[in-house]
C-alpha cells in the first residue's frame, strides 16, 4: 500500500466579526464600513482585501436589506469580485423566475445563475466559489480560468469559462492572482464570515 500523502489548507479569514484590518479601500487607505454584532455593512465605497489569490475556494456570507420599495438594479445591489475582476452579483432577486446575467448570482454581464437559489431579503445567504486561474506565459493567457458557485448550497455555474473581466472591478484584465472586491452601490448589504482557502 502506498503512503497516503495529507495536504494541509489555510483559511485565510479576512472578515472575523470584529475587524476591518484585512481590507483597505480602492487608495489604500483604512476601511470605513459600519461594524456590529459580527457583522459588516455597506457604507462608502468598496473595499478590497489586502490579501490576493489564485486558485482558491472563497466563502462569502451576505444579507439583503428589506426594500419594498425598490426594484430591478436599485434593490439591495452589491457584488462579490473574484480576483478583483469576475464579479458575482449580490441582488435582492428573490422570487424571480428566469434570472438573466445582471440578477443575483450571475457572472455580472456574462453568465446567467443556472436557477434562482436566492433567499427573501433579511434571510442569510451564501456563496462558496471555486476559481481556478487563468494560466499564463510571457505575460500572455494561455488557458482561461474557469469557476464553479453555489449559492446557498445550490449549483448555479458549473465550471464556467472565464474568457474575460466583468465591469467596476479593481483591473480592466484577468489576472493571475487578485483580491476579493466587496462592492459599494448605494445599499446596505451586510457580509459576515468571509474568508479563503487557496488551492
Amino acid at each position: 500500500m502506498g503512503e497516503r500523502k495529507v495536504f494541509s489548507v489555510e483559511k485565510v479569514i479576512l472578515f472575523d466579526g470584529t475587524s476591518l484590518d484585512k481590507w483597505m479601500n480602492r487608495d489604500g487607505s483604512p476601511v470605513g464600513w459600519a461594524v456590529e454584532n459580527g457583522v459588516m455593512t455597506v457604507t462608502h465605497g468598496d473595499i478590497i482585501s489586502k490579501e490576493t489569490y489564485g486558485d482558491a475556494h472563497i466563502h462569502v456570507e451576505w444579507m439583503e436589506p428589506d426594500m419594498p420599495w425598490a426594484s430591478g438594479q436599485g434593490k439591495g445591489n452589491s457584488g462579490v469580485y473574484v480576483h478583483g475582476c469576475y464579479e458575482i452579483q449580490v441582488l435582492d432577486s428573490y422570487g424571480i423566475e428566469k434570472p438573466d446575467f445582471s440578477d443575483c448570482g450571475a457572472v455580472y454581464s456574462m453568465y446567467a445563475p443556472l436557477t434562482n437559489a436566492c433567499k427573501p431579503a433579511l434571510w442569510w445567504q451564501t456563496y462558496d466559489i471555486y476559481v481556478r486561474a487563468p494560466r499564463f506565459e510571457d505575460g500572455k493567457v494561455v488557458k482561461n480560468g474557469f469557476m464553479t458557485v453555489l449559492q446557498n448550497g445550490i449549483v448555479i455555474h458549473n465550471n464556467i469559462e472565464l474568457t474575460r473581466n466583468t465591469p467596476g472591478g479593481v483591473t480592466d484584465h484577468v489576472v493571475a492572482e487578485g483580491p476579493l472586491l466587496l462592492q459599494d452601490h448605494g445599499n446596505p448589504v451586510s457580509f459576515r464570515n468571509v474568508w479563503f482557502e487557496r488551492l
